[in-house]
């Protein structure tokens, strides 16, 4: 019964356009900056971090969100990547690991 339940939470908030990114994004970002945010900005961003939480390092998580993109260059530089994404939205590594 909890599974069905919270399996059914969980296709709400897909269908309901926010995906429950709205707490993860919180953590880094005020209501106003996560209000400007249009929606696609705000489901990949929202992705983007849980990624960054999840990895021990940011190449660990440049590796694991460019898997597709990085085997198409000569020289790929995840970590770099990643942080100007990040910077995009006034974040920085020390940010999400608090270093």
């Amino acid at each position: 019964d909890n599974e069905i339940e919270q399996l059914m939470a969980s296709w709400k908030s897909a269908t309901s356009g926010t995906g429950g990114g709205e707490a993860t994004l919180g953590k880094y970002l005020s209501a106003k900056s996560i209000a400007e945010l249009d929606r696609f900005d705000r489901v990949q961003l929202e992705d983007v971090l849980r990624a960054c939480e999840a990895a021990k390092s940011l190449s660990e998580a440049g590796r694991e969100l460019f898997a597709a993109s990085r085997r198409k260059k000569k020289a790929a530089n995840d970590a770099d990547r990643l942080r100007k994404y990040l910077a995009r939205f006034g974040l920085a590594w020390s940010d999400i690991k608090g270093q």
